[in-house]
């Protein structure tokens, strides 16, 4: 299977997913296309592939690709990919505008394009565990479930209205409520959220606060912020507290790991992960997805619907008061 990898402007992603789709059997990463020609260079030599100049050639040559642009080109990119009926794997949020997002899904299905989001929590271990024991009915009727994702303050292109569309409430919403859909079987109502730029000089929102109710009545709260400092291991800490009719379970998805302190390191310490690799198994989910003709577990509607979460909340924050999720 030839895929090909569009953009490496987010680049920790883009790597990671490059990486494991190298290690799958029968994948080959055909080549790069990238806005920023030494940036796709360098990452081209390094997976040992080739560097497009243009968009369209690549797409001629690729039965997939994955897109780990700024948030505003998802759209653009995608959009080209499902005309040219090529398999999308794209970074979250899957676009910045509730229309965008709804326009690639319907282009997708008519062109039996695969449209998968970027939502590796869903393969963390400790979270499938979760979902499983929910299923089981072990905790009974869920009631209520109170989350956090705090991370790093990203810089670049992530404080770029322009290009990211939102800030940490953007960035960092998306998983939780997507885990939170998950494990419901239910879509976010109705979203009341303060939000603010409290700990860093930028011109996007850094922290915030939402309250949610389900369609099926369960309330739920995430504190999302970039408010963790550079050396913080992971990019956020996904903890969810879910209390149940019948017992309450305590998520904390990146536990699984150990720490390595060194001298000369660029970080006072690294994290080193034991656990199974989600992103890894994000990227292998989307080549079985296509060779097994058959929708992602994580689809393009699952990106749309944690999004409108997201815009909601800075709707609420905007007008302070709560507001009915709007469903594109």
């Amino acid at each position: 299977m030839r895929i090909g990898m569009i953009s490496l402007a987010h680049k920790s992603h883009a790597y990671s997913y490059a990486k494991g789709l190298s290690e799958l059997p029968g994948v080959i990463i055909t080549g790069i296309f990238d806005e920023e020609e030494e940036r796709g260079r360098t990452a081209a030599e390094r997976f040992q592939t080739q560097l497009y100049a243009d968009l369209n050639p690549l797409l001629d040559d690729v039965d997939g690709v994955v897109i780990s642009s700024d948030n505003q080109k998802h759209f653009l990119y995608a959009k080209a990919a499902a005309e040219a009926k090529v398999h999308i794997l794209v970074e979250k949020p899957i676009t910045t505008v509730g229309e965008e997002a709804r326009e690639l899904i319907e282009l997708c299905e008519r062109n039996h394009v695969v449209l998968q989001t970027a939502f590796p929590v869903r393969f963390n271990s400790s979270v499938q565990k979760v979902k499983q024991q929910i299923d089981n009915g072990e905790v009974g009727e869920i009631i209520a479930i109170a989350a956090t994702n705090h991370g790093k303050m990203p810089g670049g292109w992530f404080i770029d209205p322009t290009l990211s569309g939102g800030g940490a409430v953007l960035d960092h919403t998306v998983h939780v409520v997507d885990i939170m859909r998950w494990f419901l079987n239910s879509e976010v109502k109705e979203v009341y959220a303060e939000v603010d730029t409290l700990l860093h000089d930028i011109e996007v929102d850094d922290c915030g606060l939402l309250s949610m109710q389900f369609e099926n009545g369960v309330i739920a709260t995430l504190d999302t912020s970039w408010s963790r400092p550079r050396s913080f291991s992971t990019w956020g800490d996904v903890t969810l507290r879910i209390v149940g009719t019948e017992g309450v379970i305590h998520l904390d998805a990146f536990a699984q790991a150990g720490n390595l302190w060194e001298n000369n390191a660029e970080l006072s310490h690294r994290m080193l992960p034991w656990a199974d690799n989600s992103n890894e198994a994000l990227v292998a989910e989307f080549v079985a997805s296509i060779r097994e003709e058959r929708p992602s577990a994580i689809t393009g509607l699952d990106g749309l619907r944690a999004a409108e979460a997201a815009w909601a909340a800075y709707e609420s924050a905007a007008l302070i008061k709560p507001i009915q999720v709007k469903h594109y």
